[in-house]
């Protein structure tokens, strides 16, 4: 196989093309998607694809440990409904509903987050398959933190180089979740860590933010109000257009994304059309 790399946007994302995913990778091969995917700052998107199940999680694990799988943590309990039932690897993302028991977690996602970063080892990819979406909407938005982490000023970034902000899946229960659905033992500390702001990529070498509003509760050593200030700051700054790319979905696309490098928003606006889509999500390092 002989790939055709084009990008998405100027700095951020690759399609990755003359490839089938279905297939027996060996390790030349993913040697090479894995390099183009961090020279993209760590989106990779890969069309037309048609893989069971079974296929993407074969797929992802040349990435790494999923959660879930045999011997490796999951992921936290409260999600465990949105768990595919034979495949514990995958989380689903559907508004669909099958014996009147939903498929997924429906409107997933729909807040600016970095995926599990609430754990002392959180997702290093995620890799997520569109089985059926609609025709429009559903889109999802990526912001770059290391792009915008370079944007910043010198006197800014010597300002937030000793920084550590507590992120908690507590934040996101709150808004995110119903009363009956939250677990309270997710509550009770497992789901709660403290990070760099600034993290320095265990590949690439390069640094970016590391924060996000859906699992950040507050910067380390500063009163709320401080925190809530410096913070909207970096938030508003991260999500300027020049940092963004959003991504259209169509039937067949896989997209791997960085979540060391990158936080994520899926745009629910496509009402009750039929949205069914799975993730693997592949453990990352603690953060430094």
């Amino acid at each position: 196989m002989s790939l055709t790399i084009t990008k998405l946007s100027p700095k951020l994302g690759v399609e990755i093309a003359g490839i089938d995913l279905s297939q027996p990778l060996g390790g030349n091969m993913v040697a090479e998607i894995r390099q183009a995917w961090l020279d993209a700052n760590g989106i990779a998107l890969f069309r037309g694809q048609s893989l069971t199940t079974a296929q993407h999680i074969d797929f992802s694990s040349h990435f790494g440990s999923l959660f879930g799988a045999p011997g490796e943590v999951p992921l936290q309990e409260t999600v465990s409904r949105y768990i595919h039932p034979n495949h514990p690897e995958i989380y689903r993302v559907s508004n669909k509903v099958e014996n009147g028991e939903p498929l997924g977690r429906e409107r997933a996602g729909t807040y600016w987050h970095s995926d599990v970063s609430f754990r002392d080892c959180p997702a290093g990819a995620s890799i997520l398959h569109a089985r059926e979406v609609p025709e429009i909407g559903g889109d999802t938005l990526f912001a770059d933190l290391t792009q915008a982490y370079e944007a910043l000023s010198e006197t800014m970034k010597d300002t937030l180089a000793p920084l550590r902000a507590h992120h908690d899946w507590a934040v996101a229960a709150a808004t995110q979740y119903s009363q009956n659905v939250v677990i309270a033992d997710d509550l009770e500390g497992g789901n709660r860590t403290v990070h760099p702001v600034v993290r320095t990529h265990a590949e690439t070498g390069r640094k970016g933010l590391f924060i996000n509003p859906g699992f950040v509760s507050q910067l380390e050593g500063f009163e709320k109000a401080e925190s809530d200030a410096l913070l909207g700051y970096l938030y508003s700054h991260a999500i300027k257009p020049e940092f963004l790319y959003r991504h259209r979905w169509c039937q067949g696309d896989i997209v791997m994304w960085d979540n060391r490098t990158l936080m994520h928003y899926a745009i629910a606006d496509y009402g009750a059309t039929p949205r069914y889509m799975e993730r693997t999500t592949v453990i990352g390092e603690t953060p430094v």
